[in-house]
């Protein structure tokens, strides 16, 4: 039986490469594809795939809010995240949205083609290197919406005042803020939560 597969990403040469990197497999097909999270959730209600290949930072809706809304729609849906993104946060986010993959896009085209398979059967698929990133999450570390924004700010290179204001709040909440962030995150200065952040996929340097 063919394996029919929705690719999801923004870029269309990504969704190329997927197509090519899976044509001569016969019993794997590309039945649709979408530029954007709002657009998986559209084209999976139409064509039904039997794997969806999401990637996670995307425009008008994220992939993991868009994994979300496709297993509200059908518990059953078998989704594998393959993106950029190789951060414990990130692995986490997708995986607990309802990923039953989770693929790097330096994946080989074997790893890929064995993934799909793997999903399409219903199995779970996280290779090794996704899982030692995933064993290092830690959920006491989490932040609030309001200190991953701090963080975001901070990342930019923003002082107290100018986060303030952005936020619209007073300096001395801003600095509540960044203490809860550095205990959280088990570090003593501004500089080192921004690159244990990074390193986390808590946050991007395209946010």
């Amino acid at each position: 039986m063919t394996i029919r597969v929705l690719t999801v990403d923004d870029h269309v040469v990504v969704r190329a490469g997927i197509a090519a990197m899976i044509a001569n497999e016969p019993d794997i097909t590309v039945v649709a594809e979408a530029g954007d999270g709002a657009e998986a959730v559209e084209r999976y209600a139409t064509h039904k795939p039997d794997v969806t290949l999401m990637d996670l930072r995307m425009p008008t809706l994220d992939g993991v809010s868009a994994i979300l809304a496709i297993r509200c729609a059908d518990p059953h849906a078998r989704i594998v995240a393959l993106t950029t993104y190789d951060g414990d946060t990130d692995i986490h986010r997708a995986l607990s949205a309802g990923a039953c993959a989770y693929l790097v896009k330096d994946v080989l085209v074997d790893e890929l083609v064995g993934a799909i398979r793997s999903a399409a059967a219903g199995k779970r698929v996280i290779p090794a290197a996704v899982a030692s990133r995933l064993a290092e999450f830690m959920p006491r570390t989490e932040l609030t919406a309001r200190e991953v924004e701090v963080l975001r700010l901070v990342a930019k290179g923003l002082q107290n005042k100018e986060i303030a204001r952005v936020i619209g709040r007073r300096v001395g909440t801003v600095k509540v803020h960044l203490k809860n962030i550095l205990q959280k995150l088990g570090v003593t200065h501004r500089t080192e939560a921004v690159t244990l952040a990074l390193q986390r996929g808590i946050i991007h340097l395209d946010d």
